[in-house]
Order: structure tokens, then sequence, then C-alpha cells
């Protein structure tokens, strides 16, 4: 069930986030191009602050599906240097300079101690409205599982730290939808062939 997969996946962030290496790398360079390694610390724990945000407010009054949510997104297909991608680490950068290590994985915290009750109590019919459009309250937990699966790793790396293995469940979904997106930006051929042959895979089959 993506609820657990999501929460079990907030848990391993939440324990990166309070590695004492974090303190010392704060504002180092991480391993994101124009990303420093506190600006991507608050992105991760964005998926979790920002979550009960959204639970927290009104539910939408209709809902797209997970398809075309990320494919109605510019930033899906723009790159790293794309406007809605500039946005997020200017956003995250910002925020970071107002907390400390310790500040931000408190906070993590304290959202995953909410989030605990809060997301298994959700209707199944719940939307949760994103301004421009809403998803089912499954689906948006999807999104941030993809977010957390992704910036977990990217965070480890960034700490020099071993990447934390992530809940089966969580891995698998991510797979699974991320597989969908790349089929969408770059054709099926290419994905078939980057997973069954060397000699003809494309160069990149990167979902965003």
């Amino acid at each position: 069930m993506i609820r657990n997969a999501y929460l079990e996946s907030a848990r391993t962030a939440v324990t990166l986030l309070r590695h004492p290496a974090l303190t010392e790398r704060w504002s180092a360079p991480s391993a994101l191009a124009d990303f420093s390694t506190g600006g991507l610390a608050r992105h991760l724990a964005d998926q979790l602050t920002r979550t009960v945000t959204f639970l927290a407010a009104a539910p939408g009054g209709s809902a797209i599906s997970i398809m075309e949510h990320f494919t109605g997104n510019s930033w899906v297909a723009s790159g790293v240097d794309g406007a809605g991608n500039v946005r997020i680490r200017g956003r995250c950068e910002q925020a970071a300079a107002l907390i400390t290590a310790d500040g931000l994985a408190a906070e993590a915290g304290a959202a995953l101690d909410l989030l605990e009750t809060v997301v298994p109590g959700q209707p199944d019919d719940r939307i949760v409205d994103l301004d421009d459009w809403g998803l089912l309250v499954d689906d948006f937990l999807l999104t941030r599982v993809i977010e957390l699966v992704v910036h977990v790793d990217d965070l480890a790396v960034s700490l020099d730290q071993p990447t934390p293995a992530m809940p089966g469940e969580a891995t698998e979904a991510a797979i699974r939808l991320l597989g969908r997106l790349a089929a969408w930006r770059h054709g099926p051929l290419p994905v078939l062939r980057a997973l069954t042959r060397q000699e003809r895979a494309p160069a990149s089959i990167a979902a965003f």
C-alpha cells in the first residue's frame, strides 16, 4: 500500500537528515548541480513538511490522473536549468539559509510524527488540492514517494554516506511510474533498448 511505502520512506529520510555529516557539509555543494547540501536537505524535508500542509488544507474538487500531473508539468522535461527547477532550488536555498541542520531534522521529525497519524486516516476519495489541479490522495503520496526515493540517494551521496535501503514497495512503485514517464518522454523503443540491448541503448532514458 502506497501509504505505508510513503511513511517508511519518510522515516528513512528523517534518519538521514539526522546524520551528523549534514551539519559539517551544510554549505558545501551537493551531488546536484547548483544545489548546496543544505538546500538539497531542505528539499528532502519538504516532502514531509509540505505534505503536512497539503493534507491539512481543504480538499480539492476534482482530480486528474498521475500521468496527467507529470506530463502537464513543464519542469518534467525542462532539465535542471528549466525555470521550474531553478525556482525550486532558489526557494530551498533561501529556506536553508534560515535554519540549521539540527533545526531541519527536528522540523522533519515533527512532521513525521503528524503524518504517522494523518496519512492512514485519509479517505480513499480525498482529493489533494495542488492549486492548478488535484490528485487523489494515494496518487499524491506516490509523487512524494518518488521524491523521497530519489532525494534520499542524492543526499546520501552528498554526505559521502552509503545510500540507505528504501522500502521495496516504494522503489517498485517509483520504478513503475518512472518507466512510464521515460516511455512518454523518449518513446517506448528507446526504453526497451536501454533495458535489453547494451549495443543499441540510448545515452539516456531519464524520466526527468
